[in-house]
């Protein structure tokens, strides 16, 4: 018996109180990595008996439309080859967790602790709850030996974020901020061009949902540009200016920002769900350079001044070019990236300090967008 093994072997026997021969008795057809993994509970060290092939068990938790596309990729990455495989989709809407699981040929639960109870070898999950539940969710999860990969916003609060930092740190726990943009081709193409970007222009703007109308356009839209900026401008904010308007619910559906970060750069990001239509735009300068990236097309276009034109221009002295773009679908790449994280036990590309960092912009532009209102009188949103 090789040394791994052993190992294993003998902690399964101490943990369960068997003497050798009882051990052989009982687990002689329960010795494989995969049987000796899932025998254990839900712990902080099972990661350390997982086979480097194996597949990871994941789940999707809040399979509303964005949760049931995590559970779709996740079982396209099952069915690609991928190690991984969709255990389970949990909703409070037992009928629509069924739906899903239909869908996709797993489980469906109504509840987080149905699923551990009857599920221990469950590794990983996303948390694609509404946000005010997020919390309560992945420290559920985590408590019980799960990484996770927690959609953005990454809470309600910063004490929810920091609890649930504090949370990750404690049980050892892969946890990973859902922003998305980050694993959009075009912005990771975008990266090796940066070098000190002054003045962006970013546009997200959407027709009217009725989807994730509990928290305002700040923290479902613009969000995703914030953190695109904060990462591009990797500058201290200094400033912050901003108005938002409810148009049809309850929470600010337009909001504009005038963001001054400690360089010196200046961002203006406007994001709107009211539009009549679909605009995912990020602009910006730096010296002798100005690059547009457009998420939904995933394209960049780099126009470099004393560069030859690759393609022809009305100034001769601006050269144009398109840095080449590997197409994919972010979600695919995002959780691609967080089942790396998982397996590999290493950072997150996005960790949760991002996420914050995210989450307390937005929410110094939410407290901004009120003390405008008040600021000119404005009684509907004051």
């Amino acid at each position: 018996m090789v040394g791994s093994q052993r190992w294993k072997r003998c902690a399964t026997q101490k943990r369960c109180g068997q003497s050798e021969s009882a051990f052989r008795g009982a687990h002689r057809d329960a010795l494989s990595p995969v049987s000796v993994y899932n025998f254990f509970p839900a712990t902080s060290h099972r990661e350390f008996l997982l086979p480097s092939r194996s597949p990871i068990s994941v789940a999707v938790v809040g399979v509303g439309v964005f949760g049931r596309n995590h559970a779709r990729v996740y079982k396209e990455l099952e069915r690609q080859g991928e190690a991984v495989r969709l255990l389970g989709v949990v909703d409070r809407d037992v009928s629509r967790a069924d739906a899903v699981a239909g869908e996709f040929g797993c489980k469906g639960f109504g509840s987080v602790a149905q699923m551990l109870t009857t599920h221990s070898e469950l590794q990983a999950a996303s948390v694609a709850a509404p946000t005010v539940h997020h919390l309560a969710v992945a420290r559920e999860l985590m408590k019980a030996g799960v990484d996770v990969l927690i959609e953005k916003p990454l809470a309600t609060t910063l004490a929810d974020a920091d609890e649930l930092g504090a949370l990750a740190a404690t049980h050892r726990r892969i946890a990973q901020a859902g922003h998305l943009e980050r694993f959009n081709p075009a912005v990771r193409a975008t990266l090796p061009l940066l070098t000190r970007p002054m003045f962006f222009e970013v546009h997200r703007l959407s027709v009217f949902t009725p989807r994730s109308l509990d928290i305002d356009v700040v923290l479902d839209l613009m969000i995703h540009d914030l953190d695109i900026v904060l990462a591009f401008a990797n500058s201290r904010v200094k400033e912050v200016r901003a108005v938002g308007l409810p148009i049809l619910s309850g929470q600010t559906d337009i909001a504009n920002v005038r963001l001054e970060f400690e360089s010196g750069c200046v961002a203006n990001l406007t994001a709107s769900r009211v539009s009549t239509e679909r605009v995912r735009k990020l602009r910006f300068f730096q010296p002798r350079q100005y690059v547009s990236l457009d998420y939904g097309r995933q394209e960049v276009l780099v126009f470099t001044v004393g560069e030859a034109a690759a393609t022809p221009t009305v100034n001769p002295q601006i050269g144009v070019t398109r840095p080449p773009v590997a197409s994919e679908e972010p979600l695919h790449a995002e959780l691609r990236s967080f089942l790396h994280a998982v397996r590999e036990r290493s950072t997150p590309v996005v960790p949760l300090d991002d996420g914050r960092r995210a989450l307390a912009l937005a929410l110094e532009i939410v407290s901004a967008i009120g003390d405008h209102a008040r600021k000119i009188d404005l009684k509907i949103m004051a």
